[in-house]
């Protein structure tokens, strides 16, 4: 082993250990990665930043903002408000859902899919009358396993695609991922609709803690010259009862009271701690004259604008506010934002609301100004739960907006345009037309992807240019020496799938390419099956909630604990392997 290949793989291995401890973020880990690899000469100065320009971190970039698009049109929702019917059985509900996720995240980012169908989910399991953690996760599987079929439905078949030009000199088109994708995803698709939801598990106090996705603990303050003054506290309880509003304890000069404070006295300024849904929270104040309990920050907000909107956002992992409070960020002074509520899987929160740190998976209930729900969500990298304050504002667009896609990805897939220049095409279309508002072209792009992208790929091809993945990949065909094909295959989606349960799937494609591409080469094969077995292998992120971001999306809605992924993904991920090492030696022979 050279010095440059200990270097490269102590690199690696630094990566994925921080990734895996999770106390930095993955785009900062995998940038400093890159400038250490230049400083230490294994990555040259003067190709630092390729990986910034290389058409797969371009592709991923433009994907996400003509989703946006695609949303603002309203062509997303013209789909399922068409489809979905909260009157279906929940089986029926999961296939059909299921199959609109699968398909939409075939042709737009399946990140963006789950974001479009989430709130359609937990709306319809309200109507329902049933808990949304048992839909959420067949739904965020489902427009994972969608993502196979097509090159831009994901980014590790964009990276494939790309490390295959750079092999063999031709890149994999747009649906040739799709017989063994496509066929796999369908096989998934049945049985999540059939039997996986059957298996999340239906605990009595989950359920409950998210049978109301809408339940908040929240605060209200006794304002002075209140009718509730010198009240005790349980006298409040008929018409918290009468407005559904659960009365949690009191506050008093920055200290919770818990039991003997129904028999409190209330003093102004007295804070009174609530769990409620928006709309029981605001008939519950405003029966009793209670006052918001930010009572500076709400006349700010009121002062800014002609009115308010109550939104509701959950927390991604790469979220602004994660790990820190609603104080800490100025939320109030930057974005004249209250944060109401905060709605946990069921846990109990101890401090006050806007200093309390939030989570990823959290959900936040925010009194902003009105109209401007959409900026502060995209401010506070969450993602919309619920269609409030978020209208699409295009509708005469729609089919303008659908139609310069589908022509776009046919012009790619036919080979007339570079499937980059198409989208790029796209998404000036989409700005000339004003389907999505320029101020808005950016906020769209998940820059931590495209740093992650820009900063792993150079190291991957110092990797591979050191000959490192020719070391990984004779490793793995002196384990599988002697063994038939299908055998060799099932172990790289086997290796694969474990660093993708655990690991950025960006990350490990772009290290587990190279070397399907180098176990290819030692045994004198095409390249092609290898890859593919990584593709469909790195998407495969069943087991946990940190393997992929849909997964983690739905851990706070869905009420879901870390250990309840791997009841339906362990089943799924055999399926996966059982359906898509036949279809790969079928449609892409050795």
């Amino acid at each position: 082993m050279t010095q440059d290949q200990i270097i490269l793989f102590s690199l690696f291995a630094g990566v994925f250990a921080l990734l895996l401890w999770g106390r930095w973020r993955y785009d900062l880990v995998a940038f400093a990665a890159l400038m250490l690899g230049v400083v230490l000469g294994v990555v040259e100065t003067k190709h630092a930043f390729d990986g910034f320009g290389h058409p797969a971190t371009i592709v991923v970039a433009l994907v996400l903002v003509v989703s946006a698009g695609l949303v603002r049109s309203g062509a997303i929702y013209l789909i399922t408000r068409t489809l979905v019917d909260s009157t279906r059985s929940l089986g029926t509900h999961i296939a059909i859902m299921g199959t609109i996720g699968g398909v939409l995240s075939g042709f737009m980012n399946n990140v963006a899919a789950l974001a479009l169908l989430m709130p359609v989910d937990i709306q319809t399991a309200r109507k329902a009358g049933r808990a949304p953690g048992l839909s959420l996760m067949p739904l965020s599987f489902a427009t994972i396993l969608g993502g196979m079929a097509t090159l831009i439905g994901t980014p590790p078949n964009i990276i494939i695609a790309s490390i295959r030009e750079d092999a063999v000199g031709e890149p994999f088109s747009m649906f040739d991922f799709a017989p063994v994708g496509g066929l796999t995803a369908v096989a998934g698709l049945i049985f999540v609709a059939l039997i996986g939801w059957r298996l999340i598990p239906n605990r009595d106090d989950a359920l409950k803690a998210v049978s109301d996705m809408s339940a908040y603990i929240a605060e209200l303050t006794v304002p002075e010259a209140s009718k509730q003054i010198g009240k005790r506290l349980g006298e409040l309880e008929d018409a918290a009862e009468a407005a559904d509003v659960a009365i949690l304890g009191l506050m008093r000069g920055g200290k919770r009271r818990y039991g003997a404070a129904r028999n409190s006295l209330l003093q102004s300024g007295d804070i009174l701690v609530l769990e409620a849904s928006p709309e029981a929270l605001d008939e519950f104040r405003a029966t009793l004259g209670l006052a918001f309990a930010e009572r500076e920050r709400e006349e700010r907000v009121k002062a800014t604008g002609e009115g308010l909107d109550l939104v509701e956002v959950v927390v991604t992992a790469e979220a602004r506010i994660v790990g820190k409070t609603a104080l800490s960020i100025g939320l109030s002074w930057r974005k004249q934002t209250v944060l109401m509520g905060i709605s946990r899987a069921g846990h109990k929160i101890t401090s006050q609301i806007r200093k309390t740190q939030v989570q990823a998976g959290d959900i936040l209930l925010l009194l902003v100004p009105k109209g401007t729900g959409p900026e502060v969500t995209d401010w506070i990298g969450a993602l919309p739960l619920a269609d409030r304050g978020l209208a699409v504002t295009q509708d005469s667009k729609t089919w303008l907006a659908i139609g310069l896609f589908v022509a776009a990805v046919v012009a790619a897939s036919v080979g007339l345009v570079y499937l980059p220049i198409a989208l790029g095409i796209v998404v000036v279309a989409y700005i000339l037309l004003k389907i999505l508002p320029l101020t808005e072209l950016y906020d769209h792009i998940n820059w931590p992807v495209v740093v992650l992208l820009g900063s792993m790929i150079p190291l991957g091809a110092a990797l591979e240019n050191s000959g490192g993945t020719e070391l990984l990949a004779g490793a793995l065909l002196s384990f599988t020496d002697a063994m038939p094909a299908w055998a060799i295959l099932t172990v790289l989606m086997l290796v694969t799938m474990t660093l993708s349960d655990v690991l950025n799937n960006t990350a490990t494609t772009i290290v587990a390419a190279p070397v399907g591409i180098e176990m290819a080469r030692a045994l004198d094969v095409s390249p092609d099956p290898f890859l593919m077995a990584v593709a469909i292998a790195a998407s495969s992120a069943f087991l946990t909630p940190i393997g992929h971001k849909n997964n983690t999306l739905i851990l706070g809605p869905g009420g879901y604990s870390f250990g309840d992924y791997w009841r339906m993904g362990l089943p799924l991920e055999i399926i996966v392997v059982t359906v898509s090492i036949p279809l790969i030696l079928v449609f892409w022979p050795l």
